[in-house]
């Protein structure tokens, strides 16, 4: 069985983007999504039968693919190093997208229910890449870990808005440093510091 991802859905997302990035999130339409993907509507409503909402779900999930695709069982190296490299192979997935993604992001400013919605969503994510790090995500630890490491994310997403550098040096300062403050939070709670992100 083939690792790749599906070719419509990868379609289905490069798409959404480009449409978002001359749009806005408001602006995507179907017409519109089967002009830059090259499919048919009927394809479309196929795989998003609730309309634009049902490809940011198949956003976040090829991104994890992604992710784990990248995953050496055994990979070695400290568990803060494999959330950082996690994390950054989570941004360098978006980084093709990333004009789509940055109005997307603006745009969300002034749809707080979709905001509210996808953060709800963001837990299942941080605990794909939890395993991707070869870290417990379940349990109480585990808990603690997917929480720990959503605020994380949300503080690397934050500076990778503002980074236009080919190198994402700003991006990746900016998850070392959440990635102190979680460990400092773990340790004024008296916790492991790995059961708020590093394992």
């Amino acid at each position: 069985m083939s690792d790749l991802p599906d070719p419509t859905d990868s379609r289905l997302v490069t798409g959404l983007w480009q449409v978002v990035a001359a749009h806005g999130w408001q602006g995507v339409t179907l017409r519109r999504l089967a002009t830059a993907t090259g499919l048919a509507p009927a394809a479309i409503r196929a795989r998003a039968p609730d309309g634009p909402r049902d490809l940011l779900a198949l956003q976040a999930r090829l991104l994890d693919e992604a992710v784990a695709s990248g995953t050496v069982p055994g990979q070695g190296g400290t568990p803060r190093d494999r959330v950082f490299d996690v994390l950054m192979r989570r941004i360098d997935a978006m980084q093709p997208h990333r004009a789509g993604l940055l109005r997307f992001l603006a745009d969300l400013r002034g749809d707080p229910a979709l905001g509210l919605c996808l953060l709800a969503g963001l837990p299942r994510s941080m605990a794909r890449l939890l395993q991707a790090a070869e870290l417990e995500s379940h349990g109480l630890s585990g808990a603690l870990r997917v929480q720990g490491l959503v605020g994380v994310w949300l503080a690397t997403l934050r500076a990778w808005q503002r980074d236009g550098s080919a190198d994402l040096g700003a991006t990746m300062a900016a998850l070392d440093r959440a990635l102190d403050r979680a460990e400092q939070v773990a340790r004024t709670l008296r916790l492991d510091p790995g059961d708020l992100a590093t394992g």
